[in-house]
């Protein structure tokens, strides 16, 4: 090996090697495709800058920027069953919910939460879409109905912000169940006479919005979330109709009278507050008791 490439060619690579550039220092929007600033991305709670995309939201930043000075206190849901059927697709679905945990952190799909809001006391369900697409299994439910249980122990409005792709395939028939379980968790609520709440956020598809996404006394909605059950090619053969172009996003969902209110990432805090002030105000609560 000679001097030149024993010695020189290794400090002209020293001299002309680019500098490592940290992760994730830029990020594509999915909707515009223009590349943003990851810390700016962040600061403005994951939303493009250009075209006001709300992209994906991790589920704790979520819930720190919507409670008063960020403090939430997380809920136990109780174990449930991990592969009931024996499923097997590609993989083993142990494998599957194994490979999940690892890499978000989670237990599984749904996180149960609670603090304040403006001093007012709001219990949410927050589905997490990286985890196997926030699809709905058995610990979903059970989540929802702890979700239910800790709103009404609390006298607190329930909050559920959806993103899903629907119930668990893996699952089969006991996760169609928890469409009803679901249902039920939502009528303890009104039973209670507490606010139900639903933030439909990207996606809120299937089993989900045939169920408890439905069911709130107010339904928000993300800015272009994608609402539906199925997807628009198998409803067209089916009706046997072309449909509009933007027929599943919240925008048409807003002015066909699905959604009562689509609500800006940035703006969800104060649009909350506004909602629990009215709902919950000491006054109108001890009027409520008074007539009952």
């Amino acid at each position: 090996m000679s001097w030149l490439t024993q010695f020189i060619r290794p400090k002209i690579n020293a001299l002309t090697k680019k500098r490592d550039t940290p992760d994730q220092l830029w990020i594509k929007c999915t909707e515009c495709e223009q590349m943003l600033f990851h810390k700016d991305f962040l600061t403005r709670l994951s939303v493009c800058r250009h075209c006001s995309f709300p992209m994906r939201f991790s589920g704790n930043h979520r819930l720190q920027t919507l409670f008063d000075d960020g403090h939430v206190t997380f809920h136990e849901v109780p174990s449930v069953p991990l592969d009931p059927l024996g499923f097997r697709d590609q993989k083993r679905y142990v494998d599957r919910l194994k490979d999940a945990r690892q890499k978000t952190g989670l237990k599984d799909s749904v996180t149960v939460a609670s603090g304040h809001v403006l001093g007012l006391p709001l219990v949410v369900a927050n589905f997490h879409f990286e985890f196997i697409g926030g699809s709905m299994g058995m610990a979903a439910g059970e989540a929802l109905v702890i979700g239910a249980q800790a709103a009404i122990a609390q006298n607190a409005a329930f909050l559920v912000i959806p993103a899903s792709g629907g119930a668990r395939m893996q699952e089969g028939m006991l996760s169609l169940m928890q469409m009803t379980r679901s249902t039920i968790a939502m009528n303890l609520v009104q039973e209670a006479r507490l606010p139900r709440i639903i933030l439909l956020s990207n996606p809120t598809t299937g089993g989900v919005i045939a169920s408890f996404a439905s069911l709130g006394d107010i339904i928000l909605a993300e800015p272009k979330a994608i609402i539906g059950f199925t997807g628009k090619r198998v409803i067209q053969e089916t009706l046997r109709q072309t449909l509009p172009t933007n027929f599943q996003s919240a925008e048409f969902q807003y002015e066909h009278g699905f959604v009562d209110y689509i609500v800006p990432r940035e703006k969800l805090r104060s649009v909350l507050g506004d909602i629990l002030t009215i709902l919950l105000h000491p006054p109108r609560q001890a009027m409520r008791e008074s007539i009952l």
